[in-house]
């Protein structure tokens, strides 16, 4: 039974995924690697558990300091020898990934089960980098965490049947609806997601129409709950343009080709929502 879980990467996904899983009584460690990450990290979760009581059910009888109990915040792998399931959720980036799970096997008990959090990078690849490939799953959770109940589980070409059936046990106990894709660039989601990001951004670099009306379009018309271009700002531009480049790199297919304003955009570091700026202005 799982009681204790390893989060690597303290960022808005890593710090989502402690709190959520902190509100469901599972103990936390949660690293970065610098003393300023993990500081940020503690400050968000004070902000969003606030908020989340108002909304989430499951957290309306907990309390602020028993949720914090429960996460321990480092930036070391100090406790990582103890826990028996780590979620990664670091950049979109191979080189920090595969120095990421380089660390994590030497770290971690042999027994431990591996989570990549990512939305396109190979589940497979990152089983290769270690000593049990069969025990590496990919969970990519949506934004934002807590709110959202869809997990897209991805099976690499090693992950065991008993690895699958562990992870879907263990994303049920905090409410969570796994979906078992297999490993593909980008899996369902984000193959399908990131074009549609790629091409409102492109509708906006042509003048089509300005980033509030082409959200509008697909809230209204499609019935979405937030816009393509909304959602771009929350994960951060910096994110979707990795992502965008892993698929143009993997399928060699140029409609994955970013959208030149989409680069210039965080060239220019208006990253979305983390920088205070992105298609929206969020520093009001």
């Amino acid at each position: 039974m799982i009681q204790t879980v390893g989060v690597v990467g303290a960022g808005v996904m890593g710090s989502d995924v402690a709190l959520d899983l902190a509100c469901y009584g599972y103990e936390v460690v949660l690293k970065d690697i610098s003393e300023d990450a993990v500081r940020r990290a503690k400050e968000k979760i004070r902000t969003d558990f606030r908020l989340l009581k108002m909304v989430k059910p499951q957290a309306k009888q907990l309390a602020l300091e028993d949720v914090l109990d429960r996460i321990a915040f480092t930036t070391s792998y100090d406790g990582f020898g103890r826990v028996q399931f780590v979620i990664e959720n670091i950049t979109e980036d191979w080189e920090r990934k595969k120095a990421v799970y380089t660390e994590l096997s030497e770290a971690c008990g042999i027994d431990a089960y591996f989570a990549v959090n990512t939305s396109c990078i190979s589940i497979t690849k990152v089983g290769a980098l270690m000593p049990r490939p069969d025990k590496v799953i990919g969970m990519h959770f949506m934004n934002p965490v807590p709110m959202k109940e869809l997990v897209e589980v991805i099976r690499g070409e090693h992950t065991s049947d008993e690895t699958v059936a562990c992870g879907e046990q263990f994303l049920r106990s905090f409410d969570k609806v796994p979906v078992v894709v297999n490993d593909f660039p980008g899996f369902v989601t984000n193959r399908v997601l990131m074009l549609t990001i790629n091409e409102c951004v492109w509708a906006v670099q042509d003048g089509v129409a300005e980033p509030q009306d082409v959200d509008k379009i697909f809230r209204l018309g499609f019935g979405h709950k937030m816009g393509p271009l909304a959602t771009c700002d929350l994960i951060g531009l910096d994110t979707i343009l990795n992502s965008l480049l892993v698929l143009y790199d993997s399928y060699k297919d140029p409609k994955f080709r970013p959208c030149p304003l989409l680069v210039k955009m965080v060239d220019a570091g208006y990253l979305g929502k983390k920088s205070g700026k992105g298609f929206f202005d969020y520093d009001k």
